[in-house]
């Protein structure tokens, strides 16, 4: 860390701070970057270098944004997060629809943003996952704790379900929400792996079946 371009800066004298705008904007940036490169392939294989490139910013000035690649690794997982946790508000919680339709609804446009970058983007809990073994610890906690909450939303949309009288009343809602992203996360492998949308549809399909027994 040393020798990183940003110490080196620091020394130079002339050279006008970053504004505190501007930080930010990097460190998002940062962030866009990983997250494009890092649903396409493994953590462990993407370098910092790799991601400062990918987001036009100089070559090993990695370290003035974050500390450690940990706690980017985590700024980047809490982003994906967010962004799923605001695709799934906009269709399960969309009352125009029926609470079912609704989760058909984030389905297809998952399947839609898979076709849209031809199916070299997947899961970046899914990716990060295969490795998580090799990761701290704080990955795997911080993973369970986002699957966990995108889980719920999906309980909660086929609580409503229920309540509509669409799904039997003694239907385990909560369970079949960890089915959901059981089976949602293997979907998404197998569609990046063939590069076709067939195993979201056949998916949806399946767990539409599934809440009939």
């Amino acid at each position: 860390m040393g020798n990183s371009p940003f110490i080196d800066i620091k020394k130079q004298r002339g050279r006008p701070k970053k504004s505190a705008e501007e930080n930010e904007e990097n460190r998002q940036s940062l962030i866009f970057s990983a997250l494009s490169l890092l649903t396409q392939k493994g953590f462990g294989v993407t370098g910092l270098d790799e991601i400062t490139k990918n987001a036009g910013l100089p070559k090993g000035s990695f370290y003035a944004y974050y500390g450690s690649k940990e706690v980017f690794g985590l700024a980047v997982l809490e982003s994906y997060s967010n962004y799923i946790h605001k695709m799934l508000d906009r269709y399960l919680l969309n009352v125009s629809r029926s609470p079912l339709d609704r989760i058909d609804d984030f389905i297809s446009q998952a399947c839609a943003n898979m076709v849209r970058y031809d199916f070299t983007r997947g899961s970046l809990i899914g990716n990060i996952g295969q490795e998580v073994n090799a990761l701290p610890n704080t990955y795997r906690i911080e993973m369970t704790n986002v699957i966990n909450g995108w889980q719920k939303k999906v309980e909660n949309c086929l609580l409503d379900a229920q309540q509509n009288g669409d799904i039997k009343p003694d239907i385990d809602c909560a369970e079949k929400a960890d089915l959901f992203w059981t089976g949602w996360e293997g979907a998404i492998l197998k569609a990046k792996i063939e590069q076709l949308p067939d195993p979201l549809d056949n998916f949806k399909k399946s767990f539409r079946k599934s809440l009939k027994n």
